[in-house]
Formats: C-alpha cells, sequence, structure tokens
C-alpha cells in the first residue's frame, strides 16, 4: 500500500540531503567567513541605529535658497493670511445685518406668542401637578404595605442568615488550610535570583565559530526553496493536495531554514520533520461508530451514506452491516438508489447473503420516501439501525445535489459518511470536499486502499475536510474493513 508514494518521499529525502551537503564552504572559505563577521562585529555596534544623511541634505537645500527669496516667500504668505482676515469680517457684518433686519420684522409679533405659549404652559403645570399628586398618595399607600411585608420577610429570614454565616465560616477555615498546604504563588524576589544565578552564554572565539562552519550546514530561504522543488514534485506526482503540499513545505522550512543542521544528521533531520508533519494532517480524535450507537440509546440509529458513482458504496454498506451484526446489533437497509440500473438489486444480493432486511421501492420511486418507509419500519419492528444506500451522483451536478439534500431532511441522519475511492486521488479529495460543503458529512471511508500505490487521497482528504477517516476498505470481502489509524498510513510510507 502507498508504496509508489513511500519510494519517492525517500528519493526526495536522499537528494535534499546531498545537495545541502554538497553546497556546505570547505575549510579555507569557512574560515574566511568566520573572520569577516569577527570584523564587522564593532562595526555593528559602532554605528548609530540612526543616520543623519537626510538631515545634511535638508539643510544643503535650505542654505542654497537665497534670503531675499525667502523674504519674498514670506510676505506673500502674509499678504494671503490679510486678504483671508479681510474676507472673514465682511462675512461677519453680512451676518449681523441679515440678524438685526428679522429683528425688527419679527419683534411685533414676539409678544403675543410669549403670552400664549405661558398659558398653554400653565395649564399643563396645573394638570402635571394634580397627576403627581394622585401618584404620590398611591405610592405612599404602596410603601406602607412594603414596609409591613418587608418586615414580615426579615424576621422569617433571621434564622436562615445565621446558617448561611456559620457555612461561610466553616468553608474560610477550609480556605485557610489548604492555602498552608499548598504555595499559591512563587515570590518574584527567588525567580530574579535564578535568573541572576545562571552563568551568561560562553562568546565563542574563532575557532569555536570555524569548528561550527565546518561541522553544520546553514540553508537560506532561496536555497530552501530550489531543494523542494524535488519532494514538491513527488508529493504532486502521488495525487497529494496543494492544501497538503503547502503545510509540509512550511513545516520543513521552520525545521532546517538559517539553523545549523550538523551534517552526519541532516537526513535524519529532515526525515522527522517531514514525520511529523504527515502525522498531524489527521484527526486526532478516534472515530468509533460502535461506540456511538453504545452509548447513543436512540433507536433506530440512522446512517446515510453518500458518493460518486462506482465508489464502492453498496459494498461498504454490506461491510458495516456485517460488522454491525457481529457486534449484535439488529439491521435494516434503505435501497434509496432508485436511479442506476441494478442498484436494488444488488443491495438485495448483499442483503440475502447476510440474512437482513431491504426496504425497497421500484425504480425512479422518490428515494426520500424509501429512506423514510425503511425507518418507519424498523421503528416498528425495534430494530437497531438503518443503513440507507443513496445514488451515486457526481459532486458538481446541483440537482442530484438537491435530491441529497431531500434525503438527508426526511431521514435526519444521525451519521453521514462520504465514501471516496482511495485510488482516485485529488479528484476523491475534491469530491469529499463539495459533498462536506453540502450536507456537511461526518465521516470518510475510502474503499480500495489495498490497490492504492500513490496514496495522496488517504494523506490529504482528512486535512482538507477536517472530518475523520473512519474506515478503510481493503479488499472485496465483508471482513476487508478495517479500522483507520495513523500509523497504517506512516508504516506504509516507511515512518515506523
Amino acid at each position: 500500500m502507498f508504496k509508489f508514494l513511500k519510494d519517492k518521499i525517500k528519493q526526495s529525502i536522499s537528494k535534499i540531503t546531498k545537495r545541502i551537503d554538497t553546497e556546505a564552504p570547505t575549510e579555507e572559505v569557512a574560515a574566511e567567513e568566520v573572520k569577516e563577521q569577527i570584523k564587522e562585529e564593532p562595526k555593528r555596534k559602532e554605528t548609530p541605529v540612526y543616520e543623519e544623511t537626510e538631515v545634511e541634505e535638508k539643510k544643503e537645500e535650505t542654505e542654497k535658497q537665497g534670503f531675499f527669496s525667502r523674504l519674498k516667500e514670506s510676505f506673500k504668505r502674509k499678504g494671503e493670511v490679510v486678504q483671508e482676515e479681510k474676507e472673514i469680517i465682511e462675512e461677519e457684518k453680512k451676518v449681523e445685518e441679515e440678524a438685526e433686519e428679522k429683528e425688527k420684522i419679527e419683534a411685533p409679533f414676539e409678544k403675543e406668542v410669549e403670552e400664549a405659549v405661558k398659558e398653554e404652559v400653565e395649564k399643563e403645570l396645573e394638570e402635571e401637578r394634580a397627576e403627581k399628586e394622585k401618584e404620590i398618595e398611591v405610592i405612599e399607600k404602596g410603601e406602607k404595605h412594603k414596609k409591613k411585608e418587608k418586615s414580615k420577610i426579615v424576621e422569617e429570614e433571621k434564622p436562615r442568615k445565621e446558617e448561611i454565616k456559620e457555612e461561610i465560616k466553616e468553608v474560610e477555615e477550609k480556605y485557610e488550610e489548604l492555602k498552608e498546604e499548598v504555595p499559591v504563588q512563587i515570590k518574584k524576589e527567588e525567580l530574579v535570583e535564578e535568573e541572576k544565578s545562571q552563568p551568561e552564554p560562553e562568546k565563542k572565539g574563532f575557532f569555536q565559530k570555524l569548528k561550527q562552519t565546518i561541522t553544520t550546514k546553514k540553508i537560506n530561504e532561496a536555497q530552501f526553496e530550489d531543494i523542494f522543488y524535488d519532494l514538491e514534485l513527488a508529493l504532486l506526482e502521488n495525487n497529494v493536495a496543494l492544501e497538503v503540499i503547502e503545510k509540509i513545505k512550511d513545516d520543513l522550512k521552520l525545521g532546517i531554514v538559517d539553523k545549523p543542521l550538523p551534517r552526519s544528521r541532516i537526513e535524519d533531520i529532515i526525515e522527522n520533520t517531514l514525520k511529523d508533519s504527515i502525522k498531524g494532517l489527521f484527526i486526532k480524535n478516534r472515530f468509533d461508530i460502535l461506540g456511538k450507537l453504545k452509548e447513543n440509546k436512540k433507536r433506530p440509529y440512522v446512517i446515510c451514506f453518500v458518493g460518486i458513482n462506482g465508489s464502492g458504496k453498496t459494498t461498504t454498506i454490506a461491510k458495516i452491516a456485517h460488522m454491525l451484526k457481529n457486534n449484535g446489533f439488529s439491521v435494516i437497509l434503505a435501497a434509496a438508489d432508485t436511479f442506476r440500473a441494478a442498484a436494488i438489486q444488488q443491495l438485495q444480493h448483499h442483503g440475502d447473503k447476510l440474512n437482513v432486511k431491504v426496504i425497497k421501492h421500484d425504480y425512479g420511486s422518490d428515494p426520500a420516501a424509501v429512506a423514510f418507509d425503511a425507518i418507519k419500519h424498523a421503528s416498528a419492528k425495534g430494530s437497531d439501525v438503518v443503513l440507507i444506500d443513496t445514488a451515486g451522483r457526481m459532486h458538481s451536478n446541483a440537482n442530484l445535489r438537491d435530491e441529497m439534500k431531500k434525503i438527508i431532511r426526511v431521514a435526519k441522519p444521525d451519521l453521514k459518511i462520504f465514501v471516496g475511492e482511495a485510488i482516485t486521488g485529488n479528484d476523491c479529495v475534491e469530491q469529499a470536499k463539495e459533498f462536506n460543503n453540502a450536507i456537511d458529512i461526518d465521516g470518510i471511508i475510502l474503499s480500495k486502499t489495498d490497490v492504492d500505490e500513490k496514496g495522496g487521497a488517504a494523506v490529504s482528504v482528512s486535512y482538507v475536510t477536517k472530518k475523520p477517516i473512519i474506515y478503510i476498505g481493503t479488499g472485496q470481502e465483508y471482513k476487508d474493513l478495517k479500522e483507520f489509524d495513523d500509523s497504517i498510513v506512516m508504516n506504509s510510507l516507511g515512518f515506523d
């Protein structure tokens, strides 16, 4: 399994190691580099943080300007300011004149308006006073009643208050005991003393720096981009998704760029970094269908399977039914693929071999109705699990996606599982992503992993969809269903 990808990764690692090692400097070149570094160190200390070149240039430019030109500019600015002030004064005069004219026109009517407003205000005030007096009377009566009620409550709650005080005292006593046993905070002074007591890092001399330069190798980002090309090509050839390649590239860059790599351990460092990066591609939480069935008491427990044509969906459903029966669960199969010729007969064939009931309608029937009838039948018979087989549909077909969404709305499955062929590589990853966007799948089953030499889908699909791989199909028999573990992929790629 994944033999082709395994070989390509090994070849790429050895190529990267050789290129890093061959680009290392000789002893003479390394010695010259170290000498130059030591010469430049005092210069770096002496050079100021800022430079005064820009200030000097500006100063020279200002000196070039003559006295009369600067004087001319200042008079020009003053003239502009005086002109602006004159315009502002004229505008203010106009505004004042307009205001005086308005006052003359409106003066006779102001007194009449004021008297009318006063009368209305006085009436409103009298009405408000009357209403307020009534409100005050009501409030006073209510307050008297509240005081009586409060006094009763206070008397009733006195014993409970005493009990609460005693409980608080007990809690405080326990807290004091715990405080003495457990240190709450480390003293700041102790930390400072510890830092002071630590010896300062020893400065490396000429021969130490020379030794480090010869026995180790550093590569910069530009060199890394060139070196990573071989590995990137190998991953692309094996159908690894671009998102995954970018992650591996970033992880490897962090591990080896601008870091001293011991010549004897370059290959090990690259291999270990690559191993950790690939291991981080998988969802860590273990997805256990049998465990979920035991925890969830809902019956029937409904699982819906989706995927494209020919992905091994029906055979995978039969394998799941076989596994559930062997673990003591009763199963009903729903033949909701009413579109593909012979799909119902294929599921019925598996049902007869496993001695499992199959609920089916005629071809062309509504698949959502088949799923609904299967759930009703399972509920009436007390069956534990319903497995729904849906028609294969391309992830790009909008009409078939809508039909699939209808099945999900009607059946309300507890689990939605995407079944994809491992050997289709990037196509499988893209399909899983689109099905996930459409119905939010819960997990993935990869079929035909036993004949997958490249392994691109197995490496990529979980990382891209952020959903776990639940099982992998390893053959055509009912027992050929293996619970997924990332160690399967790591071992197949040679990372033991």
